[in-house]
């Protein structure tokens, strides 16, 4: 019988961590396993870890220069709307940054405008109206985290929104 060193639980000779604390005993393999190949599938209950890429963020696409050279206007893009999408196409219509940012701010405003339509089309209803300030006061904060993303020099792609497949 095995003893943990960390909670002194008693286990058997072939336990490779403590069931109770989860302590792990070493990284050798039990006698007779096959290493994993590459590509091949593990077990039923063994999980490999996930790799660490997020396919909304195109941060590495853009040259560390250019985004801090440009932060100030693709701001301005979230947080004054279609006026601060006008000053970063005339300020920085050169940086490839800011112009990812007009895009995605540009996708916010088709948004709000679509909504704002059924609204008006459907004002007479009392749900169509409540819903649009739900929705806009959602993307609002959408749009705050997205300022925080840009003071922080990222590029991802704002949520809600990159599900939208016709705005691809």
């Amino acid at each position: 019988m095995k003893t943990c060193p960390n909670c002194n639980t008693q286990l058997d000779d072939s336990a490779l961590f403590c069931t109770t604390c989860g302590t792990q005993f070493g990284n050798a393999q039990p006698q007779g396993a096959v290493p994993p190949q590459q590509g091949a599938i593990p077990p039923q209950g063994v999980y490999a870890a996930a790799p660490a890429y997020d396919p909304y963020d195109h941060t590495a696409e853009f040259d560390p220069k250019d985004i801090s050279d440009n932060k100030v206007f693709a701001m301005l893009c979230y947080l004054m709307g279609i006026f601060g999408i006008i000053i970063a196409l005339l300020a920085s219509n050169s940086s490839k940054y800011a112009m990812f940012h007009v895009r995605q701010a540009l996708k916010f405003e088709v948004v709000n405008i679509l909504m704002l339509i059924c609204t008006l089309v459907l004002f007479w209803t009392i749900i169509v109206p409540v819903a649009y300030g739900i929705m806009s006061a959602v993307l609002w904060v959408i749009k705050i985290i997205c300022f925080f993303q840009i003071c922080s020099g990222k590029a991802k792609e704002p949520a809600i929104i990159r599900s939208l497949k016709f705005l691809r």
